[in-house]
């Protein structure tokens, strides 16, 4: 039985966009099977329609009453990934428009929700005690937060008013199949945004498929810009010259390598990414050219592309948040399986064949060149090792589930197979997808109106 979160704060402004957005602090067990463990505090900001009334104070204040609308929950993706403020937000108008109040939830461990980073992480203990203590963040753990948040802002609500809506992009929509799973009374109806997880018990079939869309990808990039084989050789000729330590990045401690700037190919799952990457790949050339060594600003450009250090979470949980059960382990899944790829291999560099970027992979290598993640190799290891991990979804559960749900399923997604997304729509009673070959992964963010509109007719349409 989880327990109402107890509110620590809530202070409320007015934005731009006639909006009344509430930064609320909470205060949550950080182990819900012992709570003697201590706690954490998640953050999260909230948003309303704030329109003067006719009757408004002549003092120019706004008399925004307290309000029962119905709460629609935000899951960020990732894993490791803060909310930006509803304000900034493509689609809150909308589904303010549509009658709800936005709740943008830090997932913990995220933002303002006691953040983990290597410096918070070392607090609590030696590496074993920081692998341990990491356990805690995963999706299980997230949709308790959930459910205690939402009976902290609704406690005064009727009975018949306490559910919520949630809705998930990515990461967030693999959380919110665990909410179906284990919590599904506290779900009003559910939508899921290139989110619907594999079925599985570790990390290997998956990145498998994943290695195959992105080498697709990598040709595909390539067709578009073919130039940039050469371009894209000459600066991994540079980054390799002295091994892999040629180019410092800030902080002294990490660099800039090969395998590295490999990893840049995880912006061809989004709409734009092989503009992004193609900008960055003649910027660095360009500086080749005119220079003979990469400067500053373009070195500080591809670290500002590569969220591993800012976001530690995505590094270490990526591929446990795969596992489930006893005995699974992700060991290094996404390495181990590199070698069936020789495309990626940097053995092309003196070929014809093009050197290939690898996608949304988790490598060992990354916690020898990025400063942050230096700092928690041991930590790394420990979870990748880690073998016994609790589930993330209940398919005997799914198949009665009685949630109404709708998902976004991208045909061409990078990042989530369609095919196990697809098994998994199937899993879950009443699912409606809404299966298309227009979008990519991040449409949600560049295709808003687009996919909203396809959601919300499933919901409110009838078939003819």
């Amino acid at each position: 039985m989880i327990q109402a979160a107890k509110i620590l704060e809530q202070r409320s402004h007015l934005a731009p966009g006639k909006l009344k957005i509430t930064e609320h602090f909470f205060e949550v067990p950080r182990d819900y099977a012992n709570p003697t463990s201590g706690t954490i505090q998640l953050f999260a900001r909230s948003a309303l329609k704030a329109e003067k009334p006719a009757d408004y104070s002549p003092k120019g204040e706004i008399d925004v009453k307290k309000s029962q609308l119905p709460w629609f929950i935000y899951l960020q993706g990732g894993p490791g990934f803060e909310c930006a403020s509803p304000q900034h937000v493509s689609w809150t108008q909308t589904i303010l428009d549509k009658g709800y109040q936005v709740l943008m939830l830090d997932q913990r461990g995220t933002g303002l929700s006691t953040a983990i980073s290597q410096s918070s992480l070392q607090l609590r203990g030696d590496e074993k005690v920081q692998a341990e203590y990491m356990k805690s963040f995963r999706a299980d753990s997230i949709v308790k937060d959930c459910e205690a948040i939402r009976k902290a802002l609704t406690a005064d609500y009727p009975e018949d008013k306490k559910k919520w809506s949630i809705m998930g992009q990515s990461f967030g929509g693999f959380c919110c199949t665990t909410y179906l799973s284990f919590y599904p009374e506290g779900v009003k109806e559910a939508f899921l945004f290139g989110g619907l997880p594999p079925l599985r018990s570790n990390p290997d079939e998956i990145y498998t498929r994943q290695y195959t869309r992105v080498k697709q990808r990598n040709e595909e990039y390539y067709a578009k810009y073919p130039e940039d084989i050469d371009r894209v050789k000459r600066v991994i000729k540079l980054l390799s010259r002295f091994g892999d330590t040629t180019v410092r990045v800030q902080g002294g401690e990490g660099y800039l390598s090969a395998r590295r700037f490999q990893q840049l190919g995880l912006f061809f799952g989004a709409h734009g990414g092989f503009d992004t990457v193609h900008n960055l790949v003649l910027r660095a050339d360009t500086d080749l050219s005119q220079f003979g060594h990469l400067t500053r600003p373009t070195v500080l450009a591809i670290e500002q592309a590569q969220s591993w250090d800012t976001n530690v979470i995505y590094a270490l949980l990526h591929e446990p948040l795969y596992c489930q059960g006893e005995g699974e382990a992700a060991n290094w899944s996404a390495e181990r399986l590199l070698k069936n790829f020789p495309e990626f291999s940097l053995q092309h560099l003196d070929t014809h064949k093009p050197v290939f970027f690898t996608g949304e992979m988790i490598y060992p290598f990354m916690f020898e060149c990025y400063p942050e993640l230096i700092k928690m190799k041991a930590v790394g290891h420990l979870l990748a090792e880690e073998k016994n991990w609790p589930r993330l979804y209940d398919e005997e559960q799914l198949r009665k589930n009685e949630v109404p749900t709708y998902a976004a399923v991208y045909l061409d997604d990078m990042y989530v197979d369609y095919h196990l997304s697809m098994e998994t729509a199937s899993t879950i009673k009443g699912c409606k997808p809404f299966v298309t070959n227009m979008m990519y992964h991040n449409a949600i963010r560049a295709k808003t109106d687009d996919v909203l509109k396809e959601l919300f007719t499933l919901r409110d349409d009838v078939m003819d």
